[in-house]
């Protein structure tokens, strides 16, 4: 994080024309988390939902794997402490009185049993109705680097940018536990979640080598703008890794 983060310019007002833009089109999407687990019987359900919520264009669809569960026999091949302190922050945020899975947290405002789509959707269509506190964000090619932009809102609020890289389509035989002798494929499981910058309100821009974001254990990049202490998403947006 330190070398990406002494690689960051800050350039407001620069001129973008001669650019080209690796965002995929569209209004940004509404990011959806599923905090999941291999050793629980209920997971599988909500773990095919997201792999059809990762379809959609409008939505941001990822997958944190947790521990939680680790004790019951199988350890989550996938999980990651990280993923797990932050289901236990959004439980906090959301006034929930413990962690569980499947957890589906919208735009950092709301919370769903994973499995429940109905619920999981109507909140995706209520948060695209209330994004008039969107902040845009983009992904500029420029030679060997990459800015990734982030605009200005006047929100009277701090928050933290995030580099998240994913692989897009993960199977997994599981051995041991609840879900023995599964094959249950995750998709857009997070690998790294890395915060690159802060932002007050006021536009900022990132540089960063190409090479930061193409690697072997990861095939998908995104950067999410989220209030800090895990609160609402302001903004979000997808690298077109096939542009790299």
């Amino acid at each position: 994080m330190k070398n990406l983060l002494a690689k960051s310019v800050l350039a407001l007002g620069i001129s973008l024309g001669s650019l080209t833009s690796l965002a995929q089109a569209g209004e940004r999407p509404i990011v959806v988390e599923l905090f999941t687990s291999q050793g629980c019987s209920s997971c599988p359900p909500a773990d095919a939902f997201l792999n059809e919520l990762a379809k959609r264009d409008d939505v941001l669809a990822l997958s944190l794997p947790v521990n939680i569960w680790d004790y019951l026999g199988w350890r989550d091949t996938l999980a990651k402490q990280a993923f797990t302190d932050r289901q236990r922050a959004y439980v906090e945020n959301l006034g929930g009185r413990s962690v569980y899975t499947p957890q589906m947290v919208i735009d950092g405002v709301e919370d769903a049993v994973g499995s429940r789509t109905g619920h999981v959707n109507s909140a995706i269509d209520l948060r695209r109705e209330m994004k008039k506190e969107d902040v845009s964000i983009d992904f500029v090619s420029d030679g060997d680097t990459v800015q990734l932009n982030v605009g200005a809102l006047a929100t009277g609020q701090e928050a933290t940018l995030w580099l998240v890289r994913y692989v897009k389509e993960t199977p997994v035989v599981i051995e041991r536990g609840e879900n023995s002798g599964e094959i249950i494929t995750y998709s857009n499981v997070v690998r790294e979640m890395v915060p690159v910058g802060m932002w007050n309100g006021d536009a900022i821009s990132l540089t960063m080598p190409k090479s930061d974001l193409v690697g072997e254990s990861y095939d998908g990049c995104a950067a999410i703008l989220q209030v800090e202490g895990n609160g609402q998403i302001l903004g979000a947006a997808r690298l077109d890794m096939s542009t790299l």
